[in-house]
């Protein structure tokens, strides 16, 4: 017996408002900014770094120019002054590409604000069908599709709503961690040292770890030791645990069979450093950890997923017959049922009063239609679709619905 769940709306509420002619835009401009908050959130993260980076550049060089330049003596005054012009003509170059770089994040930031404010212009069509290839194009990165996100975004002219060049920089540390390189990814952690440790990062203790497990690897003990003094020692206070267990792999050498401490040395330690690069990455940017096109597909499979999807019997029409969608769903609760329909299995069409189910010897259950119809083409017999038995139509009993 098939069964298709039907959850019931809520009666709208008399003292609400009725929607305006542009409510429906608004909904869509509120819901992107809820579930794609990242869509206006990356390009102004990445702004604010660039003008940080820009800001401190400057300091710095200006810096070194004045203490240099009360310090000029007369002998090499001109050759010094030359020096300095040359230095500040270098910074003049470093603040034109900043400022650059800053205006084309203002520029993209200025598109996705005015993609939001589109929503309600009425073309409902071109807007989702962009949104679409926004979310498409987000997957692609994420699952390291580089050339056919950059490929879809380009003809189809979102690039300033998508954040590609955010992503190959992420998939230069991730490619560096990939090949045991960690230098890469050590200086990322120094470029956000700032938001990570604002946000309580680990990254780069777990960094730091695993460089120290690959000196032991290598059996340069007293390198590792002289690095474990520099560089592991100031997490000592936060972190002592962790700590003792990777120093004591001075005793256990990479070929120990202690559980503990092998698996230091193993190769998921790198897999491990790789995931959390990522979600540190999407968090610094405020990026949603799950790809978009996972939570609007698990959105739409809350409302499908019922007990039943996960019978053997589970009909092909429905999309969590399909494996890669009922692994989407694993951690998916089931949808509330309120009230059960009773749906035949021949017909595909609702069993109820009009309609009355049939319930045969074996215990199946079709509607009324399907079983007259077979009756009339069989000279009276019924031949049950799922088990072969036939029966006499007379042999059929009616279930009532309550």
């Amino acid at each position: 017996m098939e069964m298709a769940i039907d959850t019931p709306s809520p009666a709208p509420s008399a003292a609400s408002p009725a929607p305006s002619g542009g409510g429906g835009g608004e909904t869509r401009a509120v819901e992107s900014v809820r579930l794609e908050h990242q869509l206006v959130r990356v390009p102004l993260e990445v702004l604010r770094a660039t003008a940080r980076t820009n800001h401190r550049l400057a300091e710095k060089e200006i810096a070194a120019v004045l203490s240099s330049a009360s310090s000029v003596s007369a002998p090499d005054a001109v050759d010094h002054l030359t020096s300095l012009v040359s230095r500040l003509h270098g910074l003049k170059r470093k603040m034109e590409e900043g400022a650059r770089a800053e205006e084309l994040q203002v520029q993209r930031c200025r598109a996705r604000l005015d993609r939001l404010a589109a929503a309600s212009a009425g073309d409902d069509g071109g807007w989702e069908d962009i949104r679409l290839k926004r979310i498409l194009v987000d997957y692609m990165l994420r699952m390291s599709y580089y050339d056919t996100a950059t490929k879809l975004a380009e003809t189809s002219g979102i690039q300033d709503l998508v954040d590609i060049d955010v992503f190959l920089d992420a998939k230069r540390v991730i490619d560096s961690l990939q090949n045991k390189e960690i230098a890469p990814a050590l200086a990322w952690c120094a470029e956000n040292k700032s938001r990570l440790k604002k946000s309580k990062s680990k990254l780069e203790f777990l960094l730091r770890l695993q460089e120290f497990v690959e000196l032991v690897r290598a059996k340069n003990f007293l390198p590792a030791i002289a690095y474990g003094r520099k560089y592991l020692a100031p997490w000592g206070c936060t972190h002592m645990k962790e700590l003792q267990r990777v120093t004591a792999s001075l005793v256990f050498r990479s070929n120990t069979n202690c559980v503990p401490y092998k698996v230091l040395f193993e190769q998921n330690q790198w897999d491990s450093l790789v995931d959390q690069f990522k979600q540190e990455f999407y968090k610094l940017y405020g990026m949603t950890v799950e790809p978009l096109l996972n939570i609007y597909l698990q959105a739409g499979l809350t409302a499908l997923k019922t007990p039943f999807c996960f019978e053997g019997n589970c009909p092909k029409e429905d999309p969590l017959s399909l494996a890669g969608f009922r692994k989407l769903a694993e951690p998916l609760p089931f949808s509330k049922q309120h009230h059960s329909k009773l749906v035949c299995h021949i017909t595909k069409e609702l069993m109820d009063t009009e309609n009355p189910p049939l319930v045969l010897p074996n215990g199946y259950v079709y509607s009324t239609k399907a079983l007259d119809e077979m009756a009339k083409k069989n000279g009276g017999k019924i031949t049950c679709p799922r088990t072969g038995a036939v029966y006499n139509y007379t042999e059929l009993v009616k279930a009532y619905i309550s």
